[in-house]
């Protein structure tokens, strides 16, 4: 059963699915999805065409717009939008250390995980499809691994598109984790040198932070543990627009004279712990590393392997003596299941994830030779989280797929550039550019 409601400017239906746990096995364990259907108010009685919005992560649910925000506002001049939680995210199934126990142990939490891939997330939408559009092909908007999913929709079901558009998104075809990671570390120093050229301030004060905790232990007050690679780890604000400017205020206001001494201050603690805290999206720890496993090799923690080839980064060796501190960007740790008291029930799943060998392919390279659907992709210069390199060679090997690549945005254009960048790819796919 569906209800529908209104806000400012459009109409709201919640829509629920039920689809196999393992496509594989059609008659066997299903699971809930969730979406949430929007049209503009003066066009909720239209026979209008549908545009599948797939969020980024892995592992957030589909954003909660407020009326007509952002890109919205541009989609639903023409489109129906289906805002889809993908599996194990917001309202569909979610997966968190409350929930996943009721699978049993972690190698059975670990085997019900391995079916939370985009393969498996394109065929939910395929699965839904027909409920949703009466057959029809549709338009799929897909935002950083929302992107990454469209292109597994191009390999697995190209019959199910109309359009494909991608912002953020276009995923190497055969990297492994580790090729990922190599190219990111080097990507992410950029970042904060240019952090740091806007903000010199900010050298002296990443310091000092890391300092106190390398000689303090610090728990915030969710139970989070405050360690210098989890400080380090707050670099990830630097892929977005303005995310050098919030870190810049975030460090400004630290530290506080108390009659003890100094000390982190309170208001300091909630902003991190915020920021840090994976109680809302677990699941991106989860399976983060195994959307680049394609393969029998295990990812096997390969952010961490890999950044002890970059030793800049190393928190103590730079505090020994007088370079900045580095901070670090989209990468999961072990570390992070003993620090954050959303994941420390969730450390053995982790690994029994980390060391699975029977990832299956994602993409399929001479499907995308033969594409025939249009599609178009905003690149972003430099990328903090998708590398550019990386994104390019992927758009060659699409048939017909045309770029625009910009240093207009970072990695959230779609967000902060909105409307424009929907406006802009869809100019592209109609050749009105």
């Amino acid at each position: 059963m569906s209800s529908s409601y209104r806000q400012p400017g459009v109409v709201l239906t919640d829509r629920r699915f039920t689809v196999p746990l393992d496509h594989a096995d059609p008659g066997g364990e299903s699971i809930e999805l969730y979406a949430r259907e929007v049209v503009a108010g003066n066009k909720a009685g239209k026979e209008l065409p549908w545009l599948l919005y797939l969020q980024g992560g892995p592992g957030f649910g589909a954003h909660r717009f407020v009326g007509r925000q952002a890109w919205l506002d541009r989609a639903l001049d023409e489109y129906r939008v289906l805002l889809l939680d993908q599996r194990g995210t917001g309202r569909s199934t979610p997966a968190t250390r409350q929930t996943l126990p009721l699978r049993g142990g972690p190698a059975e939490q670990a085997d019900y995980l391995a079916h939370f891939r985009a393969d498996s997330i394109v065929r939910d939408c395929e699965a839904i499809r027909p409920e949703v559009t009466g057959g029809a092909p549709w338009t799929v908007l897909g935002q950083s691994f929302g992107g990454f999913c469209t292109v597994s929709y191009l390999s697995l079901a190209p019959e199910g598109l109309d359009t494909a558009l991608i912002t953020g998104g276009l995923p190497d075809l055969d990297a492994h984790a580790d090729d990922v990671y190599r190219a990111a570390y080097p990507r992410v120093e950029r970042k904060v040198t240019a952090h740091y050229a806007r903000y010199p301030q900010d050298i002296e004060r990443a310091r000092r932070i890391a300092e106190h905790l390398l000689t303090h232990d610090v728990v915030l007050p969710n139970g989070y543990r405050l360690t210098v690679e989890a400080f380090q780890s707050l670099g990830l604000m630097l892929g977005s627009g303005d995310g050098s400017h919030r870190l810049h205020l975030l460090l400004e206001d630290a530290f506080v004279r108390t009659p003890a001494g100094t000390e982190l201050a309170d208001a300091f603690q909630e902003q991190v712990q915020n920021l840090l805290s994976f109680a809302g999206h677990p699941l991106y720890a989860l399976v983060h590393e195994s959307i680049y496993g394609q393969d029998a090799r295990p990812t096997a923690w390969a952010a961490e392997r890999v950044r002890a080839e970059f030793p800049r980064f190393d928190a103590a060796k730079t505090l020994a003596g007088d370079e900045p501190l580095l901070f670090t960007g989209e990468t999961i740790h072990p570390w992070m299941f003993d620090t954050d008291p959303a994941l420390r029930p969730l450390r053995e799943t982790a690994e029994l994830l980390a060391a699975r060998t029977d990832w299956t392919p994602l993409y399929d390279r001479d499907r995308l030779a033969a594409n025939e659907v249009p599609v178009a992709a905003a690149v972003y210069h430099d990328d903090m989280y998708v590398d550019t390199a990386h994104a390019l060679r992927t758009a060659a090997a699409i048939r017909g797929l045309r770029t625009w690549v910009t240093d207009e945005y970072e990695h959230d254009g779609l967000r902060s550039g909105a409307p424009r960048v929907l406006d802009r790819l869809l100019a592209l796919v109609r050749d009105e550019v």
